[in-house]
């Protein structure tokens, strides 16, 4: 049962025909990790803490500076040079307490990721660099816990989930090599605007509450992109690699695609 103060807060929610009290439960044991709190990273936390999204571990190795301000609307004046997960979290607090939150102030990698992989229900890949998110992509895979990754730069932004407990095939590096060299660069060089970034973080807190309500909208392999100048979607189905090392498609598969979108990344520095 949720606590008077519960009902209250969560009632816009909880009036939902697919939520209700049993939903918002289901919100409430749900153990989601973020890797990296830039712009993408902030907008999913606070709209999960917000939802009551019971556990969040956010990770990321960065402090927070005055360029990041314009996009990451978690962090303030009077919190440049904090670690970004310490102000992340201060800002968490703020917004509700039935949110637990667990820092980690460091690059994700190796065995730290494996292990804080494990322990999610759920992964938000925010992060800002290829190698990172082909770890965190191949950490998912091993661990069959799905991922929902974003990204953003200039006035384009990027989204793809991938549920690799239900449909194995088909990964991250299916649609962006670890082998190439990325076209596009980060939003240091090339810029980016922060709307587009946060609607991109905002959408994988709704990809990643739809997962854990277990409802039947959660769309997988769906590479979804999005121009902000146009103000149009367009949307592929991602097909697997079959000679991807990751997701280990049978060989004796037809070749269905590599590469479909050309990776753009969030400067989160």
């Amino acid at each position: 049962m949720l606590s008077d103060e519960q009902f209250v807060r969560y009632q816009r929610q909880v009036a939902l025909p697919d939520v209700g009290e049993c939903g918002q439960h289901k919100l409430l044991n749900g153990r989601i990790l973020i890797v990296g709190c830039g712009g993408l990273g902030t907008a999913a936390a606070q709209y999960l803490a917000a939802a009551g999204v019971g556990s969040l571990v956010i990770a990321d190795d960065d402090c927070v500076e005055l360029s990041n301000l314009h996009r990451q609307l978690a962090y303030r004046m009077t919190q440049l040079t904090l670690p970004k997960v310490a102000a992340l979290a201060q800002t968490l607090a703020s917004i509700n307490p039935d949110c637990r939150v667990r820092t980690v102030q460091r690059k994700m990698a190796g065995s730290v990721l494996d292990l804080e992989v494990a322990h999610a229900d759920i992964v938000l890949d925010c992060s800002d660099n290829l190698e990172t998110r082909h770890a965190i992509n191949a950490a998912c895979f091993a661990a069959r816990k799905p991922l929902i990754a974003g990204s953003a730069i200039g006035w384009e932004g990027q989204l793809v989930a991938f549920d690799f407990a239900n449909q194995p095939q088909g990964c991250y590096r299916c649609l962006v090599p670890d082998d190439v060299t990325p076209t596009s660069g980060r939003c240091t060089d090339l810029g980016v605007m922060g709307p587009v970034v946060g609607s991109i973080g905002n959408l994988q807190a709704l990809m990643a509450m739809q997962w854990l309500l277990q409802l039947n909208h959660f769309q997988s392999h769906q590479v979804m992109r999005f121009d902000g100048l146009n103000m149009q979607w367009q949307k592929w189905h991602l097909l697997n690699d079959p000679d991807c090392s990751v997701c280990c498609a049978s060989p004796s598969k037809p070749h269905s695609t590599t590469n479909l979108a050309s990776p753009i990344n969030e400067d989160e520095s």
